[in-house]
This record gives C-alpha cells, structure tokens and sequence, in this order.
C-alpha cells in the first residue's frame, strides 16, 4: 500500500485507527474505526492530491503565489539558513542540492525501536521545523521513510510509510498546510550506508523531508 496520494490529516486519521496483528506484523483497520477515520479525513481534505503537479495546481488555485525565475535561489537560500539555525545541535541534518532541500532525521532521535509514534522530545525540533515551514509557504513538502534491511520486505515498508505519515501528520497538526504534502515509505530501499554494520543500519533508519520550490511549472 502507498501513502503518496494520502494527505497527512487524512493519513493520521487512518493510522489512528491501525491495529498490528501480533502474529502477522500486519497493520489491519476495522469496519467501525476504518469507516470513522475515512469520514474524518475526508471532511478535512478538500480532494486527495496526487503528487507534484497537483499539489502545486491546488495550491496556485488557492493564491499562494509561484516563486518566478531569479527569485527561486534566494527564497531556497533563505529557507536553509532558517532551518540551519532551528535545527543546529538536534542531530537533523541539512542537505541543499539544487534548489531542494532535504532534512535527514535519524530515527534513533525520533523514533522508538520498532515504533511509528514520534518521540515526545522530538515535538520541539517538529516544531522548529514547521515554524520555518509555515514562514517560507511556497514549497511542496515531500515525507519519505526508510529503514534498514532487518526484518521482512513487507514489514519495512509499512513501518517506514507509518512513521512518515507520523512526522507529515505532527506538521501538519502544527499547521502547515497539508495541501503541501506527499508521504512515501521506501522501506529497505534506497540505502545511504551498508546494512552489514550496525552503523550503516543506523544510518539507512531515517526520514527525510524534501522541500521543493513552488514555481508555475
């Protein structure tokens, strides 16, 4: 199953009502608590977004103004220095390539061992985060989780979808505007490190936020 066409309110509205079969690993919803959180998330949402081209549509339907031409690299450079200086000594780095840019969180510092629900002392580094969001609103929020190779295919990729949609629905409680969101979970895909050490695990356990300018095309 992939989230990338889910809003983060309607995904938190749907992981809320997840259960994990204790034999399976698998994440299964009831009739009652399934038909509940649809119906949540549809009130919330407007449409379900589809992707890059659809969520800038949404969003330049709604008057949030596209980023033109020269103006693209200092509204990016801007936005990095803020989130340079919120996010300096929490252990997320800070990437610029091109004119994205990606935040990596470790999920040592976000996450508990094989858990989906975002660390308590995380909250102030979210919120760091989504005030910079919230200040610098034209850019399209990608969420991708990943996880290391231990474990079966399948259970690494719900649990890095689950844990994405964590972080995507926290920000989007704070209020960054989920008409900017897309989720993906990777699962074991796209290692940064080797799965053979512990280091390289640890390093490949993590999700990343994506920020892309908001620009006509």
């Amino acid at each position: 199953m992939n989230y990338r066409l889910i809003s983060a309110v309607a995904a938190g509205a749907l992981l809320a009502a997840c259960t994990t079969d204790p034999y399976t690993g698998e994440q299964k919803i009831s009739n009652a608590a399934g038909g509940a959180a649809i119906g949540a998330g549809l009130g919330a949402l407007a449409g379900t977004l589809a992707g890059g081209d659809d969520r800038r549509n949404a969003l330049l339907g709604a008057g949030i103004g596209a980023i033109a031409g020269a103006g693209v690299g200092a509204y990016m450079d801007n936005q990095e220095a803020e989130l340079r200086a919120q996010l300096q000594g929490t252990g997320v780095s800070v990437t610029r390539s091109g004119d994205q840019i990606i935040l990596n969180m470790p999920s040592n510092i976000t996450f508990n061992t094989d858990q989906d629900a975002v660390k308590s002392a995380f909250y102030p580094t979210l919120n760091a985060v989504s005030l910079v969001l919230n200040k610098f609103n034209r850019t399209i929020v990608d969420v991708y989780g990943f996880t290391d190779s231990t474990g079966s295919d399948q259970y690494n990729q719900q649990l890095s979808q689950r844990r994405a949609l964590s972080v995507a629905t926290y920000l989007s409680n704070q209020g960054v505007d989920q008409r900017r969101f897309a989720v993906t979970g990777f699962g074991e895909a796209r290692p940064v490190a080797s799965n053979s050490t512990a280091d390289g695990r640890a390093q490949n356990r993590r999700v990343e936020i994506q920020l892309s300018p908001l620009t006509q095309g």
